[in-house]
């Protein structure tokens, strides 16, 4: 037996002990589930090789207590059945943490995460399986050693699986630069035109990371940058949008400028700044048609990843 097979075999030796009735709230039983099956230590030494936060131990630990639960489309009672997203949302609910109910949602919840190499235990990791709906439509939760406990699909029971290569990482633990309040402004020094993008965040009310990250995500903040498309200039507007806001594409400052009070109006006509930034990409009238975000894989991967840059920018 090869290791790659050998490790598959005692995930689901220990998977089919907690089926058979060994499930349970306890660290103790969950070593001893693993220590039966060939593996030593709790939930967290074997997830990680090293001792995590207390948070993060804390998400392990309640994950683990649903392993075998059996896989039910739309789940969100474990007695029932769970789906990978109801499953996400039990444990984070448990521990006091509110998580919005679909995978998609969940994937722009907290702060992004650059890579694996930089995932903690806790963190969710999200995938882009399907091939006929764009965006993403999994997520499981990280325990580290390249391992995720996730609901997986119809015929399977929540499982300690393979991570392999994630569309986004997002960590919903609170951090230290969080609960100590960095400021916006200061999170953008060394960004280009960050006194733009805070003066005119300031004067829009407008989240200056936000304006940041939609200059890197459009122009990689090229003042001069001219799409395939057509659109110029930071900001990367249309001719035709620039006309209609008074503004100078190629100016640094006109262009935050009006991108800043585009944003804000997107904002209150759409009432969320996912919603703003996929009227920012696709056009308000795109968003108007679907009722949300369009079913469009470039405008659900802009907001994604706008979202996710602005919150490294914080």
């Amino acid at each position: 037996m090869d290791g790659v097979t050998a490790v598959q075999s005692r995930i689901a030796e220990i998977q089919q002990r907690f089926i058979l009735g060994t499930r349970t709230t306890s660290k103790t039983n969950w070593a001893s589930a693993a220590a039966a099956a060939g593996l030593s230590g709790t939930d967290t030494d074997y997830a990680t090789g090293t001792a995590g936060t207390a948070s993060e131990q804390g998400v392990v630990t309640e994950a683990s207590k649903y392993l075998g639960v059996p896989y039910q489309w739309g789940g969100t009672d474990p007695s029932k059945g769970l789906d990978c997203s109801g499953l996400t949302q039990l444990v984070y609910k448990n521990l006091g943490i509110d998580l919005p109910r679909t995978a998609s949602q969940q994937a722009t919840s907290g702060q992004a995460v650059a890579s694996l190499a930089d995932a903690r235990p806790g963190d969710l990791v999200f995938f882009d399986y399907s091939s006929s709906r764009p965006g993403v439509d999994h997520v499981g939760i990280y325990v580290g050693d390249g391992k995720m406990i996730a609901a997986p699909q119809e015929g399977e029971t929540v499982k300690v699986q393979d991570v392999g290569n994630p569309t986004v990482i997002r960590r919903v633990l609170p951090t230290t630069a969080a609960a100590s309040g960095t400021s916006s402004g200061s999170a953008l020094a060394g960004v280009p035109y960050a006194n733009l993008f805070t003066s005119a965040a300031a004067r829009y009310g407008v989240d200056p990371s936000l304006l940041a990250a939609v200059a890197s995500q459009e122009s990689g903040f090229n003042s001069q940058a001219v799409s395939p498309a057509g659109a110029q200039g930071l900001m990367q507007f249309m001719p035709s949008t620039a006309k209609g806001l008074g503004v100078n594409a190629f100016d640094p400052s006109s262009a935050i400028d009006g991108a800043a009070r585009y944003l804000s109006s997107l904002t209150q006509q759409f009432g969320s700044t996912p919603l703003a930034l996929a009227a920012y990409n696709a056009g308000p009238g795109a968003v108007r048609q679907y009722g949300g975000i369009p079913p469009y894989s470039e405008t659900q991967n802009y907001v994604r990843s706008v979202m996710s840059k602005a919150e490294a920018y914080r």
